[in-house]
């Protein structure tokens, strides 16, 4: 059997979001002792790293150690520094006219994996997520407060033709779904 710490290790860094330890046991087959066992030796085969496990009531997931935090707060304001790119604009209109959304659901429309979109888009302040009430597993993505301030709206349906785009998203959606695509 493969090694219970490197499965944690990888799920945890797949998910990027914090999951129960009952979580982790039904994922990999395990027993809770087990899952126990292979989060206290991941803990420690991090210690010193530029990761840690972080342990939150019974949930768990990796984080930086906030030793590298001047250096993730450089980059990040770099990051902040340039432009949002087709792709950012195209994920925003879509979180806009469809939201909220799933980020499968984006992924779907634009034909692509958006997870360093949607990051950049929420460490910009310009989405947010929230649970998703129809599978707890999983988040929707919305846009902010923030971001409706800056466009100088006060509702989403002031939006430029917002439900004739909102019409044909679902459009869009329905006839590649109903094709397999």
């Amino acid at each position: 059997m493969e090694d219970i710490t490197a499965q944690i290790e990888a799920i945890l860094f797949f998910k990027n979001e914090p999951v129960t330890r009952k979580w982790l046991g039904t994922a990999l087959g395990a027993p809770l002792a087990e899952i126990d066992n292979g989060l206290i030796s991941l803990k420690e085969k991090l210690n010193g790293r530029g990761v840690l496990l972080l342990e939150k009531d019974d949930e768990v997931a990796l984080r930086t150690a906030p030793d590298y935090s001047p250096l993730l707060q450089r980059i990040r304001k770099e990051e902040l520094s340039k432009d949002l790119g087709k792709a950012g604009l195209e994920t925003l209109s879509i979180v806009l006219y469809r939201g909220p959304v799933t980020r499968g659901e984006i992924d779907f429309i634009r034909g692509v994996n958006s997870t360093f979109i949607i990051r950049s888009l929420l460490v910009r302040g310009l989405v947010e997520r929230i649970p998703n009430p129809k599978d707890m597993r999983g988040f929707l993505y919305r846009p902010t407060v923030e971001l409706f301030s800056f466009l100088g709206i006060s509702a989403i349906d002031e939006l430029p033709e917002y439900k004739e785009v909102r019409e044909e998203m679902k459009l869009f959606e329905t006839e590649h779904k109903e094709h397999g695509e």
